[in-house]
């Protein structure tokens, strides 16, 4: 196992300092959502070219780099987002690095990560875990997975004894907000598969996600004085209150876990008159997702007819569910059960209540397992993430590549 982690813990908290909290209400309509995220990615190129990569940056606003083989293999892909999640505040981070880990709570500003919360906590006594200063979110999702990937390039390069074949990194804008894979440059990929570092525990390989929809419902009302209301108003923001009650609440994410799907009323905005609601619509299997969306819409016409206004529902599928595509090439799993054994760490296959740009890249046919980074508590004031993890992350980048060196 190659001790990678100072050089690993340097670049990742450097990446923190990017201000890339991405913009879900700007998706579709600026590319990144957030400028900040281009900053990076110009700066990820940047230090991909001094690596020596043969580079891409163009409109999609992905950077793609590419390491040229020294050994016949087929070409393989790693790939993580730049941007963070605005669940909580994600720009301004100021990470803290806690070396030699004691067991004990840590207090942070305003918040505490408390061992009895965060039992995994334990398995790095005496090692190093990194956290935000309590304000903002970390980042580890998925800075983690960009220092990871940048480490394992760079020995690459510096130990040109090693033999890999031709190896692509791909950088991408909004993965948070469903749209990262809006415009990735397809035609450019060559990878016969590429993986995803995104995950969270390191004791977990994911190779099937959630199917995910947003269904965005436009509801316009009639105005009328309260005063005189009796039969001619018709209230947008009750119309959207009465779509939301009709939801199952034992389907809601709260209530959920496993293979369970759901759905998530996200956003209520407007008047009486107009109004936007925002629901996501999740589950595993296919035909349970087409139900769920075909449910609301029955919700919605039956409201529409109700209360006599005007509803209409934009339904957009953000990702389907990699399975199928990493189950059609079994090799790609195989390549980190077996690196994996080799640096002697075991993993299990699970599952993400949730998804990454490779499930959008599984839907070309190209298997795309994520593997992890070591993050814990993703998108909140109490994040944390092991050095020991993201070590042992880059350790199998490097195993991985070697697997499908002369293959």
């Amino acid at each position: 196992m190659l001790d990678l982690k100072k050089d690993i813990v340097e670049r990742f908290i450097r990446y923190t300092k990017y201000d890339t909290m991405s913009d879900g209400n700007l998706a579709g309509v600026r590319r990144p959502t957030t400028p900040g995220q281009e900053v990076l990615l110009e700066k990820l190129k940047e230090e991909l070219d001094e690596l020596g990569l043969e580079t891409y940056y163009g409109e999609e606003k992905v950077v793609m780099g590419t390491l040229k083989g020294n050994a016949e293999g087929k070409t393989i892909g790693f790939m993580a987002h730049v941007d963070t999640a605005d669940d909580v505040m994600g720009d301004g981070v100021k990470a803290k690095l806690w070396e030699k880990y004691d067991g004990s709570d840590i207090q942070l500003d305003g918040v505490t990560l408390a061992v009895k919360d965060n039992p995994d906590l334990l398995k790095y006594v005496g090692s190093d875990i990194i956290t935000s200063d309590g304000t903002t979110l970390l980042g580890s999702d998925d800075k983690a997975g960009i220092a990871i990937i940048m480490e394992a390039i760079k020995y690459l390069v510096d130990h040109p004894e090693v033999k890999h074949p031709d190896v692509e990194v791909y950088f991408t804008p909004d993965e948070e907000t469903g749209s990262g894979m809006c415009k990735f440059p397809h035609e450019r990929l060559k990878s016969f598969c590429c993986y995803t570092i995104d995950g969270g525990d390191e004791s977990e390989i994911e190779c099937e996600c959630f199917n995910a929809a947003t269904m965005k419902i436009n509801l316009e009302g009639v105005s009328y004085h309260l005063g005189a209301a009796r039969g001619r108003l018709v209230n947008a923001v009750t119309m959207a209150s009465q779509i939301v009650s009709a939801l199952p609440q034992a389907e809601s994410p709260e209530a959920t876990d496993g293979r369970y799907g759901y759905y998530c009323p996200l956003e209520l905005s407007g008047t009486g008159t107009k109004a936007t609601l925002t629901i996501f619509i999740r589950d595993f299997d296919l035909d349970s997702f087409n139900y769920r969306i075909e449910s609301v819409k029955s919700i919605v016409n039956a409201i529409s007819l109700l209360y006599k206004g005007k509803i209409t529902v934009d339904t957009q599928i953000s990702y389907h569910n990699m399975a199928e595509a990493n189950k059609n090439n079994p090799e790609a799993t195989e390549a980190i059960f077996a690196s994996g054994k080799k640096l002697g760490l075991s993993f299990e296959e699970a599952i993400i209540r949730g998804g990454t740009d490779g499930a959008r890249l599984a839907e070309t046919g190209v298997a795309c397992p994520n593997l992890f980074t070591g993050g814990h508590n993703l998108h909140s004031l109490t994040e944390w993430v092991s050095v020991e993890s993201m070590n042992h992350s880059a350790n199998l980048v490097l195993g991985i590549i070697d697997f499908w060196t002369g293959r």
